[in-house]
């Protein structure tokens, strides 16, 4: 199928709810639906729940939670509808008995009796020979008859492909080439369960052909099945979609991606404060890339510019420290008013518990912009800015010395400070800093000194955003009571000498 023909186009995401989605599941979808909106084609969210035991509650809508957080919308599947529904497999189980029945009454497959405990006897000889664990093909030579009576024993029976005993399976891989496998190195594999389900395998052939996806892109842990899936379509005369199959995603030590790694739930992330920007930027660079030296793309961008010719076959590398730095670039760049709508709900989660809620909005107004050039996660807002909401700080009052001062200068100083703040009316930047740029010189001050002790008087840090637009978002009464605070917390540690 033609890449120059977008109306061709249908991909699509099929995630199983057997655990929430990782950044790997996700970026296999966000792949997908580029695809899907670069050509102008259809993107389907398919439900792949054929794995009852393995199903865990919640899974299911954490994966549609992930998609609209991310905002990418499905065209077709769950909630939405469309014409080549349902979406969820365990509603589509008559179409993969009708399937698996007609290839066994063509001969493509057959009735397996062999029990679990049979089954896994015969894998323990075979690792115990070194040999690769796979089925013997016992049940593949029954007769009819035979067949037969094993059926009206009681014995419920698995469905297997009868897969060719010579030969080579070729198929084009659009990221990999020509792909080839011999058929020899293949198992009898299920595709239907005693129980009656589907496996992967028969499910997604059935669903992908049913549902005319032009396109399977998948992670690459896929490639080994793919040779079963191309044999199935032949055997159902079914003509296969083009395969690609996604990089695999690595940690920065270049091993398996896990949790030490940043392989947690997208929702994780959310969690954690980063923006649902930075995550589509970062995934789309997770085995894609427009150059060798962009790394800040829009979605607008990304989508204009996505082809499987700029997809890597090399594995893509996940680094946190890069996810982070990204996030903070994407935080700097919003406007005031967004970040502080983001910023809240954090805020609300965070902060002590004494602190009144809920927050005003408009006081927020004020801090987001002193702590926007800082924070590299949302969820750092709460400690960055946790000083503006308690009543008072706490911190050591050594904090509000310096070299060569002691607590009688110090607090000499802020009781001065404190006085010439109490005739101010306009408690702003504009009249704070040159009024005590002014006073440090007047002291005979440097105004590090001076600055530093205000700081962490005003606030219970060395470490703040910049001081005049601080002190104005505190307040005056707020400022005079805590500048008073400190005044005390200096003559007790002076009495303490």
């Amino acid at each position: 199928m033609s890449l120059t023909e977008p109306s061709n186009v249908r991909v699509r995401y099929a995630p199983s709810p057997t655990g929430y989605p990782h950044v790997g599941n996700i970026r296999t979808a966000m792949f997908n639906w580029l695809f899907a909106r670069h050509y102008g084609g259809r993107f389907v969210l398919r439900i792949e729940d054929t794995d009852v035991a393995r199903t865990v509650p919640g899974a299911l809508e954490a994966i549609l939670e992930s998609l609209r957080w991310l905002n990418l919308d499905w065209d077709e599947g769950p909630e939405v509808g469309g014409g080549y529904g349902p979406y969820v497999q365990s509603q589509r189980l008559p179409l993969y008995h009708e399937a698996a029945e007609r290839l066994v009454r063509e001969g493509h497959a057959y009735y397996c009796f062999c029990s679990p405990e049979r089954l896994e006897q015969m894998r323990a000889e075979q690792t115990k020979r070194k040999e690769p664990p796979r089925y013997d093909r016992l049940c593949r030579c029954l007769t009819t008859d035979q067949a037969s009576d094993k059926a009206t024993s009681g014995v419920i029976p698995v469905v297997r492909f009868k897969t060719p005993l010579e030969g080579l399976t070729t198929f084009t891989d659009l990221i990999r080439g020509e792909v080839t496998f011999d058929n020899a190195t293949l198992d009898d594999f299920v595709l239907l369960k005693s129980d009656g389900y589907p496996t992967y395998h028969m499910a997604s052939i059935v669903d992908d052909h049913s549902m005319l996806i032009s396109h399977v892109m998948r992670a690459e842990e896929w490639l080994s099945s793919t040779p079963r899936h191309v044999l199935l379509y032949r055997a159902l005369g079914w003509e296969p979609p083009q395969f690609a199959h996604l990089p695999m995603i690595l940690g920065p030590d270049r091993s398996k991606l896990s949790k030490r790694h940043g392989a947690t739930s997208l929702i994780e992330y959310r969690e954690a404060g980063f923006l649902p920007e930075t995550m589509v930027n970062f995934l789309a660079l997770l085995g894609w890339s427009l150059d060798d030296k962009t790394e800040l793309l829009s979605r607008e961008e990304i989508v204009k510019s996505f082809t499987l010719e700029h997809i890597s076959k090399t594995p893509a590398i996940f680094n946190r420290e890069k996810l982070e730095w990204m996030n903070g670039v994407y935080i700097r760049s919003l406007k005031v008013e967004d970040l502080t709508n983001r910023i809240i709900p954090f805020l609300e989660r965070d902060l002590p518990p004494g602190v009144p809620r809920p927050l005003s909005r408009d006081y927020v107004l004020k801090i987001a912009p002193l702590i926007q050039e800082r924070a590299r996660t949302l969820a750092e807002a709460a400690q960055l800015s946790d000083f503006f909401f308690v009543v008072e700080p706490h911190y050591d009052p050594a904090l509000l010395l310096s070299k060569n001062t002691g607590p009688d200068d110090i607090a000499n100083a802020l009781h001065i400070t404190l006085e010439r703040l109490r005739t101010i009316e306009s408690f702003d930047t504009a009249r704070l800093e040159p009024m005590l740029r002014s006073l440090a010189a007047e002291l005979g001050m440097k105004t590090g000194v001076l600055f530093g002790a205000l700081r962490t008087a005003t606030t219970g840090r060395t470490a703040a955003p910049p001081l005049f637009q601080t002190m104005e978002a505190l307040g005056k009464d707020r400022c005079l009571r805590r500048i008073e605070a400190a005044i005390d917390l200096l003559g007790r540690l002076e009495r303490a000498k």
